[in-house]
């Protein structure tokens, strides 16, 4: 069992930065593959970036590639999302997820309750 609590929301103009963090409780987070998926008003919830349980492997969608960074801290039990360069349409909820396996699809077993970012333009 693993539990998930993101932070590091809230509200910042375009072109700002903020670094979410996702701390989880349990044994299994440093086996544990981790994302992020984000959620707009009215749209679905999509990937964002995942990292796999050492690191090595690391993938981002298209449009954050270069302005986002994904990295963990297996000491802390936490993962975090670097974003810079933010636009008004990365404005969403943000979720971070833990599962055994790495993958860019929502097949992970455990999720956050989110954390909300806004980015005005």
């Amino acid at each position: 069992q693993v539990q998930l609590v993101e932070s590091g929301g809230g509200l910042v103009q375009a072109g700002g930065s903020l670094r979410l963090s996702c701390a989880a409780s349990g044994r299994t987070f440093s086996r544990s593959a981790m994302g992020w998926f984000r959620q707009a008003p009215g749209k679905e919830r999509e990937f964002v970036a995942a990292i796999s349980w050492s690191g090595g492997r690391i993938a981002y969608r298209d449009s954050v590639k270069g302005r986002f960074t994904i990295s963990r801290d297996n000491a802390k039990n936490t993962v975090y999302l670097q974003m810079n360069s933010l636009k008004p349409e990365d404005t969403a909820v943000y979720y971070c997820a833990a599962g055994n396996v790495f993958a860019t699809t929502q097949s992970y077993d455990y999720w956050g309750q989110g954390t909300q970012v806004t980015v005005s333009s």
